[in-house]
Parts: structure tokens; C-alpha cells; sequence
């Protein structure tokens, strides 16, 4: 009457549900954290990581390797999932990134991309042309 399932199907079937979360942010995210990366690339500020500062065009090129990692691993809800796990500190020592704009202080990166997103989600709104739909990649 009952058939027995071999365990390896059941396994391969769990690890199938487990990881089909993976995969690209819904759009509106992947706008804005384009939008962000953008903003960082043609700023003037510099971004530290593990002690060294970079470009903003270089900070830009290691997010996005951190970005493509964890949409290998997971489906990313909003831009600020992405802001806590991959532009915040380095996930190989545990540093915080930092953030420094001409002569201010230096300051969390988490800070700085929260403040700039914000910032992006401010002028979509107030703006009746954009309100209902997300930044172009590189567009506030």
C-alpha cells in the first residue's frame, strides 16, 4: 500500500526547496543598490576596507563581487539587507568599511549608503514623474 522513497530523493528534494530562494532582488532593489554603487563610484569620497582606502570606482567593484556572492546564496529582500550584509564590513576580518568625503570625518559605510539611499528614495518620491517606479540604474 505505501511506497518507501529512497532517503537520497527526500535529501535531494529538502536541498532543492532550501536553495531555490536564491537569485536576483526584485527590481526595485536592484535599482537602487545600482543607484547606490553608482553614487559611490562618482563620488569623490574614499572607501576603507581592512585599512586601505580605495576609489569609489574600486569600492563599486568589490560590492558588486559581494552583491553577485550573496545572489548565489539568497534572494535579497531590500536594499538595506544588502547595505547590512555586504557593504558594511568585510566578511573575511570583520572590519567595518568607511566611508570618508573630502575633509569630514570618516564614517561607517553602513551610515553613509543608508543616509544616500534615503537620500534616493526622497527624490523618487517627490517627484511625480518617477514616484511609481524605481531609479534607472545610476539615477537618484
Amino acid at each position: 500500500m505505501f511506497q518507501r522513497i529512497p532517503i537520497g530523493l527526500v535529501m535531494l528534494a529538502v536541498s532543492m526547496t532550501m536553495t531555490a530562494k536564491a537569485g536576483e532582488a526584485q527590481p526595485v532593489v536592484q535599482a537602487e543598490i545600482a543607484s547606490l554603487l553608482s553614487r559611490l563610484e562618482t563620488s569623490d569620497c574614499r572607501f576603507n576596507r581592512n585599512g586601505t582606502w580605495h576609489s569609489g570606482m574600486e569600492a563599486k567593484a568589490h560590492l558588486l563581487t559581494k552583491l553577485h556572492y550573496l545572489e548565489n546564496r539568497t534572494t535579497l529582500t531590500s536594499t538595506e539587507q544588502f547595505i547590512e550584509l555586504a557593504a558594511s564590513k568585510s566578511s573575511v576580518s570583520g572590519k567595518p568599511y568607511l566611508v570618508k568625503c573630502g575633509d569630514t570625518s570618516a564614517q561607517p559605510s553602513a551610515l553613509w549608503l543608508t543616509t544616500q539611499l534615503q537620500a534616493l528614495r526622497a527624490a523618487r518620491a517627490s517627484s511625480p514623474n518617477t514616484a511609481s517606479r524605481p531609479a534607472a540604474p545610476g539615477q537618484p
